[in-house]
């Protein structure tokens, strides 16, 4: 009887342990809402931050951002540059495994890097890796992809060769497009070796399902080298484009983060959820393109004459409540390597005598109003705060040249995709994030050989001379000076009107932990936790 007694209370004892114990055992899942529906998962076709959040959540490449956003080891453990500085030489680290438990090997990044620039990809971002010696012109296909300037030293030695010195080389390798894929899951899947049950991934999560439009889900990787780490099991992306619904979700503690909710909704948000409503300045340019390739926006004078004609201020104010600054120049400030932007003259000018001016220029032009008709198809991707935006122009545009205007909006993947794939439009709007504190990487976008991002096909004989000369400059006070003589003549060409320099709008539920806001935007899950 003693003996039944005592296996009782010793049952009823692990009852109540094993109960106090549920919350601790419990799944640390967050919910992230993403803003839309990822192109792709293939880090080599990847263009846009939405596919980045995910991807470098499944992938880590020889460098990565920290929380704060400062470039640290990611499957490189060390590295070494020569005296040159045109040789990296990384060491893998020793137990960097791939999610089927096989090792990460330099073999990898080699073929990885090869597949990039191998024209038969068709990477739309292969550029971001041309500082590595022949990139540019295997991409061409002008050599064969062995001899790109990466090679495998032994199986966790990868030895990088550069055309020439290239101070943000270790930022570049943070991009999602230097994410390494699993070369034997490549060649064993093909396309396919992006799908849930199929993919290899080797970053802190790995990919269990994909319901598109939808949800995507990842799981924490047991073979990732730092698991031990990772406090979340979960997360769950949510696509979601339409801000208000993002909104009510978080409101409902349905989703602890929410990105680029809608600017108007600012004020009301802090009053109800504090410091858990983020607005993060950034290095990101939000901008106008005009299809050069066509009349009348093959004319400088119509362009400058539609940009001079958008008051910046009122758009920046009033439809992102101050969360926005007025932008003249396509470089944001902030870069410390460049100093203050090249911005366009006309941003000296009040927005009275702007307009005077591009009412003169138009009707040089033979446009407006006793002139040819301006009948402007406006595009953008679907977003409250990009249609405010919209509208407003479309205004401004209306009354100062008579200007009928109509607006046409995608979902962001098709927005872009249609830009990208060289698609024909009046006026579109585009936005950049820097890949990296350079004022290059929002140069680049402009190059007549920049058959991507170069939207409006802009083709400056100039200005691309300016810009080959700045990748060839070793002093970088020199190098800088190029890169603002080239802002200045495309600040004054116009292909692109910039019109606000952006912060990232966030909502960060109270139980998340880790969170750093950071001018790159970079936030890694693997740096966050979730505290009930």
């Amino acid at each position: 009887m003693a003996s039944l007694k005592l296996n009782l209370r010793a049952a009823a004892l692990i009852g109540s342990l094993l109960i106090g114990a549920s919350p601790a055992l419990a799944e640390a899942v967050l919910h992230r809402g993403n803003a839309g529906e990822p192109q792709t998962l293939d880090q080599h076709h990847t263009s846009i931050n939405i596919e980045a959040f995910i991807l470098k959540d499944l992938y880590e490449g020889l460098t990565i951002y920290d929380a704060s956003a400062k470039i640290v080891p990611g499957v490189a453990e060390t590295w070494e540059l020569s005296d040159d500085g045109t040789v990296y030489t990384f060491k893998l680290r020793a137990d960097a495994k791939w999610s089927d438990g096989s090792p990460v090997t330099a073999e990898d990044f080699v073929f990885s890097f090869r597949r990039v620039e191998d024209p038969k990809t068709a990477a739309g971002y292969a550029n971001i890796l041309f500082p590595i010696k022949n990139a540019e012109k295997v991409n061409k296909g002008e050599l064969p992809t062995d001899q790109l300037g990466i090679k495998a030293i032994d199986e966790k030695t990868v030895e990088i060769t550069l055309e020439r010195p290239t101070p943000f080389f270790l930022e570049l390798l943070a991009h999602q497009t230097a994410l390494p894929v699993s070369k034997a899951s490549v060649e064993k899947n093909g396309a396919d070796f992006v799908k849930p049950g199929v993919m290899v991934s080797n970053g802190a999560f790995s990919l269990q399902a994909h319901v598109p439009n939808d949800s995507l889900t990842v799981v924490k990787n047991a073979n990732y080298w730092d698991a031990a780490n990772v406090k979340l099991d979960k997360v769950i992306f949510y696509p979601i484009d339409d801000q208000a619904a993002s909104v009510r979700r978080f409101e409902a503690k349905e989703m602890d983060l929410v990105y680029n909710f809608s600017a108007d909704q600012i004020d009301r948000l802090r009053t109800s959820y504090g410091e858990q409503v983020h607005v993060s300045p950034s290095l990101a340019t939000y901008y106008y393109a005009f299809d050069t390739r066509q009349e009348p926006y093959s004319d400088v004078r119509v362009r400058q004459a539609l940009s001079m004609a958008v008051d910046r201020d009122f758009l920046a104010k009033e439809i992102y409540a101050g969360s926005q600054l007025p932008a003249y120049s396509m470089v944001p400030p902030g870069i410390e390597s460049y100093g203050e932007p090249s911005k366009a003259e006309f941003g000296t000018l009040s927005q009275l005598d702007r307009e005077d001016k591009a009412i003169a220029l138009m009707k040089e032009a033979g446009y407006g109003e006793g002139g040819k008709p301006l009948d402007i198809e406006l595009r953008y991707n679907t977003n409250p705060n990009h249609e405010r935006v919209a509208t407003a122009v479309a205004d401004m545009w209306k009354n100062t040249f008579g200007a009928k205007v109509s607006l046409v909006n995608l979902d962001v993947s098709s927005h872009y995709a249609y830009l990208q794939e060289g698609g024909k439009f009046n006026v579109a709007r585009a936005g950049w994030q820097a890949d990296y504190a350079d004022a290059e990487n929002f140069l680049a976008l402009s190059v007549g050989s920049n058959k991507t991002f170069n939207y409006g096909h802009f083709e400056n004989a100039e200005f691309d001379g300016l810009m080959k000369k700045s990748y060839d400059e070793q002093d970088p006070a020199a190098r800088s000076k190029l890169m603002h003589d080239a802002e200045a003549l495309l600040m004054k060409e116009q292909p692109i009107a910039p019109l606000l320099t952006q912060a990232d709008l966030w909502l960060v539920a109270s139980r998340v932990k880790g969170w750093a806001d950071n001018a790159p935007n970079e936030h890694l899950s693997k740096f966050l936790s979730i505290a009930e």
